[in-house]
């Protein structure tokens, strides 16, 4: 199947949400991912009423949180077409209500704790952070090499795509880490050329705080890049 590259709408700290959404009423465009992050039940419904505003039709990617009701990935399924969803492993987040409906369409991703095989069973699969992956080949060799083991077993169903620098941060949870959400330059994504092409999936969901505009360029920059997707 052709992959799709989508533009994000991002709900990290440093993201403005709701400017995204004017920008993509303002270029017309018709499909995008959605991250809903770091959204609280009434942050969500005033997104919902945004969304339903714009000019998307299509919302086939979403990254969703633990405290999601049922009706939300309804709402998204029904409304916005949404084929696939990540979660961050419920081993650190737990899930407060029952999206047993959906499990078979929502994907862990590699956030800070290692993948566990358990815990993917019980889901549809893998979702696969690239510059996750790349911190962890640079700063938690053994991390690495374990999430490489799963990866090989359980190819991702669906992948976020970040920066990944040449300087190290320190995050909130004063971890020293290469990967960024915000990207100062196309370059920024070359990381991903180590990786084989197993590893991406049909849905490739470009998370970056940065404009629309912005993650159209970047969009570009990686369908250039078709040699390692």
């Amino acid at each position: 199947m052709p992959k799709k590259i989508l533009v994000s709408i991002t709900t990290m700290p440093k993201a403005d949400w709701r400017e995204q959404i004017r920008e993509i009423n303002k270029l017309k465009l018709g499909e995008s991912a959605l991250f809903l992050t770091c959204l609280k039940p009434k942050q969500r419904q005033e997104l919902y009423k945004l969304l339903d505003k714009s000019t998307l039709k299509s919302i086939p990617f979403v990254h969703i949180r633990s405290d999601m009701q049922i009706w939300e990935l309804d709402y998204l399924v029904k409304t916005y077409r949404a084929k696939v969803f990540n979660i961050h492993p419920v081993s650190q987040y737990a899930l407060r209500y029952n999206l047993g409906k959906y499990i078979n369409r929502i994907y862990i991703e590699n956030s800070y704790p290692k993948y566990r095989e358990q815990e993917i069973e019980k889901f549809a699969g893998t979702c696969l952070d690239f510059s996750h992956l790349e911190n962890d080949r640079i700063r938690r060799p053994k991390i690495f090499k374990h999430n490489i083991k799963i990866l090989e077993k359980y190819p991702p169903g669906c992948n976020h795509i970040s920066a990944v620098k040449n300087t190290a941060h320190v995050d909130g949870a004063g971890h020293k880490r290469y990967d960024d959400h915000i990207l100062d330059n196309p370059s920024q994504i070359d990381y991903l050329k180590k990786y084989p092409a197993s590893y991406f999936s049909r849905f490739l969901a470009i998370e970056l705080n940065n404009n629309i505009k912005d993650q159209l360029i970047a969009k570009s920059y990686l369908e250039k890049l078709k040699a390692g997707l």
